[in-house]
Parts: structure tokens; C-alpha cells; sequence
């Protein structure tokens, strides 16, 4: 049974009580300065006028959708932005609670400082790099295909940890380890193969910056136990909300964007705690 809560974060995170969230991820803007927004698209038969090719050689035409807004990812102190929220963070986990902060190769580093400081240095426990190959080519340099996501614990020994409900993934050697490890499949490393959400497929929401559903869900099951409440305070689509729901946790979600919230709220409808 979920909440989705819409406007500045800030003032909503200081309303929780200490020592009350076993698992917070955030996703917070990126410090762009582009206007981030996906296009939408839809994909229709069209032998004549087709733009590519399916299944059988079939033709099909690409007509582009309206889509939401977007918003600006800018900030004149990306830090000084985050930092209250991240103390809040800090006072809202529980004793054994982690955290994932979501974030590209440009602030990063930055981030992770300031996150020593506020949750120590022996509290970090990972930096995860979220690989994936879609989108265009640079041709000056090598072309950006990950995200990093730290993860910090409140405290340093004594965390949710749940390996064994991790998803298995193939091993790129099959025939070294053996048919028995090879049908099994391996744990993930700190290295995270995995596809961004297609344009084209059934989970895509048309909000900018939606992340994958499989992310998502490894966090949670390994990181939180069922019945835990899962906190997304910067949760544009809403797929933490989702990940959570379908393992069995709670999710309480934030944005200060309407069209976020009208998102969530309509792709979140089945789970969500009902109005007195």
C-alpha cells in the first residue's frame, strides 16, 4: 500500500521520523543542463512508406507522439541542492538501512565527498556502474554508456544484505565453469549489464529519464526485506514505486513535477493507499 506525494521534497523528508526508511534510492536530475525530455513513438504497418523493417520483411512507418514536457537540468549548486536532502536521508534510515544515489560520471566524484561526510567514509559500501549500449556514437570521443550508483549504509557492519534473492546472470565463458554453473548463471558483480528502457516497449512510461524495471528490482530484493518501506524522493516515473509493490514492499514516492505525479499516480493506481 503506497503513497505518492507531490511538491518540494525538502519539507516532506524533515516530516519523517528518525530512524523509520530501511531503503531510500534517488535518481535526482543530473546536472545536465539540457532540457531532458524522451520522445514517444509509435510504430505502424506501412508497406508503402515504411521507415524499417520487421519481422518477415514487413514494413513499418515511425510516427512521433507528444510526450511530456520535460524539465531544465541545471542547477547553479548541484550540491548545495542536495546536501539538505541527504542529511535528511542520513537521519531517516533505519539503524540497518541503505542508500542508492543514482547519479552520471560528471557528478559523481563530487557526490561521493559529500557523501562521505555525511554518512562516513566506512559507510560506503559500493559504487555500481550501470552499463548499457543504445543511443548515438560519438565520433570525438568514447561514447558514455553508464551511470554510477553509490551505495552507503547507516551503518558500516551491519546492513540488509540479501545475495540469495539476487537475479542470476549467464556467465560469458560458459563452457570453462561446466553445464551445472552454466544453467545456474553467476550473482552480478558491481558491473550492471542491462538495457535502458526500449522507446518502443510495453514498460515505457514516455518520462524522461525512466529507468529499468530490472535495476530496480535487484536493489530492492537484495537490499530491503518484504514489508520494508522503499522511499523514492525524486521518483519521476515511478518505477521504484513499482519494483517495490510487486516484491512485496511499501514505496512512498516524491516529485515536484505534476505531470511525474499524474504518471505515477495512474501507472501506480493498483497499489496505492486509498483517501479517507
Amino acid at each position: 500500500m503506497g503513497q505518492i506525494l507531490f511538491g518540494d521534497n525538502l519539507p516532506k523528508l524533515k516530516k519523517l521520523a528518525a530512524g523509520s526508511v530501511p531503503l531510500i534510492y534517488i535518481d535526482p536530475p543530473f546536472n545536465t543542463g539540457r532540457v531532458q525530455k524522451r520522445q514517444r513513438i509509435r510504430i505502424v504497418r506501412d508497406e508503402a512508406n515504411g521507415d524499417r523493417s520487421g519481422f518477415a520483411g514487413k514494413r513499418y512507418r515511425t510516427e512521433k507522439l507528444d510526450g511530456p514536457s520535460g524539465y531544465l537540468d541545471v542547477f547553479d549548486d548541484f550540491l548545495g541542492f542536495l546536501r539538505p536532502r541527504l542529511e535528511e536521508a542520513h537521519r531517516i534510515l533505519t539503524p540497518n538501512g541503505s542508500i542508492f544515489l543514482h547519479l552520471d560520471p560528471r557528478e559523481v566524484h563530487y557526490a561521493k565527498v559529500m557523501m562521505d561526510g555525511i554518512f562516513g567514509r566506512e559507510s560506503f559500501q559500493n559504487e555500481i556502474i550501470w552499463a548499457y549500449d543504445y543511443g548515438a556514437r560519438s565520433k570525438s570521443r568514447w561514447p558514455a554508456k553508464h551511470d554510477n550508483i553509490l551505495w552507503y549504509t547507516k551503518d558500516p557492519s551491519e546492513f540488509t544484505f540479501n545475495l540469495a534473492e539476487c537475479d542470476r546472470i549467464e556467465y560469458m565463458a560458459p563452457k570453462l565453469v561446466g553445464a551445472a554453473k552454466a544453467a545456474k548463471g553467476k550473482t552480478p558483480t558491481d558491473v550492471w549489464w542491462h538495457t535502458i528502457v526500449s522507446p518502443t516497449g510495453k514498460e515505457k512510461t514516455g518520462y524522461p529519464t525512466q529507468k529499468p524495471l530490472g535495476v530496480m528490482e535487484r536493489i530492492i530484493k537484495v537490499h530491503s526485506n518484504p514489508g520494508d518501506l522503499v522511499l523514492d524522493f525524486f521518483a519521476g516515473s515511478g518505477t521504484t514505486g513499482v519494483a517495490a509493490a510487486q516484491n512485496g514492499r511499501d514505496f512512498l514516492l516524491m516529485d515536484s513535477s505534476r505531470e511525474a505525479v499524474a504518471i505515477m499516480r495512474k501507472r501506480l493506481a493498483k497499489w496505492m493507499r486509498k483517501k479517507k
